[in-house]
């Protein structure tokens, strides 16, 4: 799904307002009704209180469009005006007074200087937050932040219009007091890239998009600095087998890591490396660790390097597909050395983690070095180590595009919701949850992409569709662990139903499935 930026947004607006020849006021009409009809089909008439919060720019003219549906349909409803400005847009006016022809109580108007004592919201009332729209520019003033804190301070359900009032779609807030905490928030068209950030995705637990009708060729044609990962977006990428294919046509993947008592790390790579579909996987590791990984996994062949507790230097005939470097390589000076040498002399498509990033934290000239459309797959520490720091959410974004630039890189950043980003292109992937903040995680991704670039996959593609299924297959796991239970061991086991459930219909309510059998 493409995540439209405010621009384009804009833009949408206009071009479906001249190409479906209809008003501004036309489309804000549209997109009022859509929000009814979700409220409608969810609450079928409750009387329930509703508040409807209106500003005076297009987003207050959204909540008038509501609130006059909400009150023709019967709803037990209010509204009010935050009334702070005489800067109406024209299509909030027209609305104002279609709302007054419909009912005797006229909106609230809130100036300034209003007491919200006289307001009262209870627990059991919903808020429908219409104030602030994307196009907000800086930050609310003390008298709106105060009416902020009224609604968070009474529990209500809140539903934010668009995006929660108070919050940018482009750049980080100021005051967390100023910004709405929506419980949920139906967006126009597509989600905000917002609602993704670690910083930013506090203000909505949930989101929807509604889709208001913006032309079709806009959205289609389109091409956007930021794509939403699910399901639909990675099932074109995936490569089916031929009836006679073998093992020699899903490529080599070699997992070149670990030292003495880290030797679980290329374990969990190893076999996660095969389980995602790679057709061979050595490890590469040393001595002491050969027994272990022998015995564990009988499908992983082993090359071990001449030393006992760590990796002094990097050598094979092999010619792999792909490698995997990093897990629990350790950074000792000899490791360091052989790592560097590794770099000058080897031309293999590399997916690089833990340890890898560490040590090329620690001499950035070897960043020149890396094959073009290396993998980087940095947690915050070791992001924060590669780019150095930001101040928000968006300065790192910025950071790391402009860091991927300059040296032609992937780099996943993780998270809750992961973001790979290739030069200006962020993809921000949907599955996964709390359960995969565990110990051998990262190294089950490692494993994961490492597989998927044996396989012919594109780096890009690989590490997009990869990122997706550990987090999928975290998603399955859970109905047996919890986020608690969870470790990276089920991440593995669970890697083949996370491929089958690429390909499962969603389930339709029993009712639907009843009335399609009569």
């Amino acid at each position: 799904m493409k995540v439209f930026s405010k621009a384009q947004i804009y833009e949408g607006d206009k071009l479906t307002t001249e190409r479906q020849n209809i008003s501004s006021t036309d489309l804000m009409e549209r997109a009022g009704t859509q929000i009814f009809n979700w409220i409608h089909t969810r609450m079928q008439g409750a009387q329930v209180p509703i508040h409807v919060f209106c500003g005076i720019g297009n987003n207050g003219g959204d909540g008038l469009v509501l609130a006059r549906h909400l009150i023709t349909g019967g709803y037990n409803v209010t509204t009010y005006i935050i009334n702070c400005s005489d800067k109406r847009s024209k299509d909030f006016l027209i609305n104002y007074d279609r709302i007054k022809n419909v009912t005797k109580d006229w909106p609230k108007m809130l100036s300034c200087s209003s007491d919200f004592s006289e307001i009262l919201i209870e627990e059991r009332d919903i808020i429908v937050d219409a104030v602030f729209g994307i196009g907000l520019n800086r930050p609310p003033n003390d008298w709106v932040q105060e009416l902020f804190q009224k609604w968070r301070a009474s529990k209500a359900f809140t539903l934010a219009i668009d995006i929660p009032s108070g919050l940018y779609s482009d750049k980080a807030i100021e005051d967390e007091n100023a910004v709405t905490h929506a419980n949920y928030t139906l967006s126009f068209q597509s989600p905000k890239l917002v609602f993704f950030l670690p910083e930013t995705a506090k203000y909505t637990v949930q989101w929807e998009v509604l889709d208001i009708g913006i032309d079709r060729d806009y959205l289609m044609q389109t091409e956007t600095e930021v794509e939403l990962i699910s399901k639909f977006e990675v099932l074109p990428l995936y490569k089916p087998r031929e009836k006679f294919a073998h093992k020699g046509d899903f490529g080599h993947v070699m997992i070149l890591g670990g030292n003495y008592g880290q030797i679980g790390a290329v374990n969990l790579a190893s076999k996660a490396a095969l389980s995602s579909g790679a057709g061979l996987v050595t490890a590469y590791i040393p001595k002491c660790g050969y027994h272990s990984l022998q015995a564990s996994i009988p499908e992983v062949m082993v090359i071990t390097d001449e030393n006992e507790t760590h990796i002094s230097k990097i050598e094979f005939s092999i010619e792999p597909t792909v490698i995997g470097i990093g897990v629990g390589l350790g950074t000792d000076d000899g490791t360091a050395k052989a790592f560097e040498a590794f770099l000058k002399i080897s031309k293999t498509p590399l997916v690089i983690d833990a340890d890898g990033l560490n040590l090329l934290s620690k001499k950035k000239t070897l960043l020149k070095l890396l094959p073009e459309q290396t993998i980087l797959t940095p947690h915050p520490k070791e992001l924060e180590r590669l780019v150095g720091k930001w101040s928000d959410d968006f300065e790192k974004l910025k950071k790391v595009k402009a860091f991927s630039k300059k040296y032609n890189v992937i780099v996943l950043v993780k998270g809750a919701h992961s973001i790979t980003v290739h030069k200006d292109k962020l993809y921000v992937n949907t599955t996964g949850n709390p359960g995969l903040a565990t110990a051998g995680s990262g190294d089950v991704l490692t494993g994961v992409i490492s597989g998927l670039i044996a396989q012919g996959y594109e780096p890009l593609a690989a590490t997009i569709f990869g990122v997706y299924l550990h987090g999928r297959s975290a998603d399955i796991s859970l109905e047996d662990y919890g986020y608690q239970s969870l470790i990276a061991s089920h991440i593995i086991e669970s890697l083949g139903e996370a491929y089958i459930d690429l390909f499962k219909q969603p389930e339709q309510p029993q009712e639907e499935q009843g009335q399609q059998e009569q």
